[in-house]
């Protein structure tokens, strides 16, 4: 290659690179100002607007733009300038900053014990079926990691441990969000009519709904304690998203190791995903008092920001072909855990909550 075709080779991809994060960034704006709009209002049913959380916004104006993009034909063109999984990275480090670690040992020991039940229970019943339904494991490694943590994120660290492909995050995402919506207002709905009280009715909300913003939706409708200790089941269940991103990405090096043989560290560390290590850094700090990744701080405006552009790249990079050979089998297998989930959460919220550690 000559020095001028390799200068307009550089030229080109330095265009398609600027191209491809301006239409990116463009698509998160637009995105974040749709779910600003919907958030400020009260949809049907007295559900609000914000329940809708922008991840639904920014995938579905990335698939919108992939489509416009296929049809002008530059959509191949800008990918260079798409980076989705730069944006997650980011995004998971950010979010450890408001991720308080002392929370596993100051809050209430029901909530921790819910937890460990919930989460211990939930994945590997969802691991079991998704088994015997022949989803890929990886798959099955992020379905059941958001359906028993805490949905959209925990779907995202665990991916980035076992190297899931973007279509099946995005995938379990949509269904994340789709499902948490009618939860937030009929769990209410049956709280009321089981006439459950408001800390075992917001210990259920918290341990069944996968979204936080649901969580607390489902919460502020049933009443004020059951809406904080739905926050405080759910934020103890935020804080096991690092263990389980290092235990999939260990029981995953050990299968590729092959059968009988043992993962030397060398594997371990080049598989396991080092913004996992950023996380906990973040954690800690906040949890110090060395830095505030809370509501309404820089850091979670800038971690939401990292998130939108992520589901954007997300859209933008989907494959309607995989997407569609992913069949209805995930659908059926993420609404039977539901369910299970459902009743297991009721159950164990009921037990703890009312017999074992009773919140007055």
């Amino acid at each position: 290659m000559s020095s001028a075709q390799s200068v307009r080779s550089s030229l080109r991809l330095w265009g398609a690179s600027l191209g491809g994060l301006a239409v990116t960034f463009l698509l998160a704006v637009a995105a974040w100002w749709v779910s600003r709009q919907v958030g400020a209002v009260k949809l049907p049913f007295g559900i609000p607007g914000k329940a809708l959380e922008y991840p639904l916004w920014a995938a579905l104006l990335g698939v919108l733009g992939n489509v416009l993009l296929r049809a002008l034909k530059m959509r191949e063109y800008l990918q260079p300038g798409v980076h989705t999984e730069l944006y997650l990275k980011i995004g998971l480090v950010l979010l450890g900053a408001g991720v308080d670690l002392t929370l596993i040992v100051s809050a209430a020991r029901g909530a921790i014990l819910q937890s460990l039940v919930m989460i211990s229970g939930v994945f590997f019943f969802c691991w079991w079926l998704a088994g015997r339904f022949g989803l890929d494991e990886k798959l099955r490694a992020v379905m059941a990691s958001a359906v028993s943590i805490c949905g959209v994120s925990a779907a995202i660290a665990a991916a980035g441990s076992v190297l899931a492909r973007k279509e099946q995050v995005t995938y379990i995402t949509a269904l994340v969000i789709l499902v948490a919506l009618p939860l937030m207002v009929l769990s209410p709905l049956l709280a009321s009519a089981l006439g459950l009280s408001q800390t075992v009715a917001g210990a259920w909300f918290g341990g069944n709904i996968d979204t936080t913003a649901a969580v607390v939706g489902a919460g502020t409708l049933y009443g004020e304690q059951a809406q904080k200790i739905a926050t405080i089941v759910k934020s103890t269940q935020n804080t096991l998203i690092g263990l389980v991103a290092f235990l999939l990405a260990l029981y995953f090096a050990s299968r590729e190791a092959g059968a009988g043989t043992r993962p030397g560290v060398r594997v371990i560390w080049d598989r396991f995903p080092k913004f996992v290590l950023g996380f906990l850094l973040a954690s800690v700090l906040y949890s110090m008092g060395v830095i505030d990744g809370g509501k309404g701080t820089t850091i979670e405006a800038l971690k939401n920001w990292a998130f939108t552009l992520a589901f954007v790249s997300m859209g933008l990079e989907l494959s309607f072909s995989e997407f569609r050979s992913m069949g209805w089998r995930p659908v059926m297998v993420f609404l039977l855990v539901t369910l299970f989930n459902t009743f297991l959460a009721l159950g164990v919220a009921w037990v703890v909550f009312t017999w074992l550690f009773p919140v007055g």
